[in-house]
This record gives structure tokens, C-alpha cells and sequence, in this order.
């Protein structure tokens, strides 16, 4: 096992910052990744984070994150969350902890965002604390 850990965001979270700013604020994902690198330093873990607007990107990012012995993976699958039986078997087929992650609370949001096949197969959810919640998520990934 590496000291890494993988942060992997799906469709559209390369918005963040832009897209309905009420709703997730106004942090980008360069903001999140440098707060990231800076507490992963003094976690003594390494980041890296990814982005794709493709489901099959996400799958592949999480065998890679399994045969390259990954501490972890937080994943903010975005809309995915709820459509994506592709993204629960890849989650399900690795040995790797999965954290899932999402800046608003998807219960608190639309009923069609309240089923999450990302989160029947992770290890655990940090959802609705705004950006702050990949933070919390890579305490978590630290303490596995």
C-alpha cells in the first residue's frame, strides 16, 4: 500500500466555482486540491486528483487506484452518484476504501438524488458540509 490517495470528480465538478454557486459555492477545484495537498502533507499522504466528465474514466481511475496499492479514494461521483451501476461494480470489485463525497446534501436536495449506488458500495459518506467535506474526507482516509 502507497501513502496516496486518489480524489477522483465526476460530471461537471470541473464547474465548481461557476455553476449554481448557492448551491456549491464558489470554490473551484484548483481551490479544494491545494487545501488537499497542503493537509495531505501534514498527513504525511500524497494526492491525486482527477476529473472527468466520463463514467468509464472514473472506472478505470479506480482500478488504477487498486493496482497502484492507493491509501484510498475520495469520490465525488457528481450525477453519476445516482445513475451508475457501472461506477457501484468498480467500487465493489477493489479492495481500495472508498469515501464518498459531496458538497451539498443530496437528502436534503431533489428526491432522484436521494439514492446513491456510490454509496451502497463505499466504505462511508461526508456529504453537506460544503467544499470543507474533501477535508473531512481525507481525515477519514488518514485514520483507515
Amino acid at each position: 500500500m502507497t501513502d496516496t490517495v486518489f480524489v477522483l470528480n465526476g460530471p461537471n465538478l470541473n464547474l465548481l466555482g461557476t455553476r449554481e454557486p448557492e448551491i456549491y459555492g464558489y470554490d473551484t477545484l484548483d481551490d479544494i486540491a491545494g487545501r488537499l495537498e497542503d493537509k495531505g502533507k501534514a498527513l504525511g499522504l500524497s494526492i491525486e486528483m482527477r476529473q472527468s466528465n466520463h463514467e468509464g474514466h472514473l472506472c478505470d481511475w479506480l482500478h488504477e487506484a487498486q493496482a497502484d496499492g492507493a491509501k484510498a479514494v475520495i469520490l465525488n461521483a457528481g450525477a453519476l452518484t445516482h445513475t451508475s451501476l457501472a461506477l457501484y461494480d468498480a467500487i465493489r470489485s477493489i479492495k481500495v476504501p472508498v469515501i464518498e463525497v459531496h458538497v451539498s446534501n443530496p437528502l436534503a436536495r431533489e428526491a432522484f438524488r436521494h439514492k446513491s449506488f456510490v454509496g451502497m458500495a463505499a466504505k462511508g459518506t461526508i456529504a453537506g458540509f460544503g467544499p470543507f467535506g474533501y477535508e473531512l474526507a481525507l481525515e477519514a482516509a488518514a485514520r483507515l
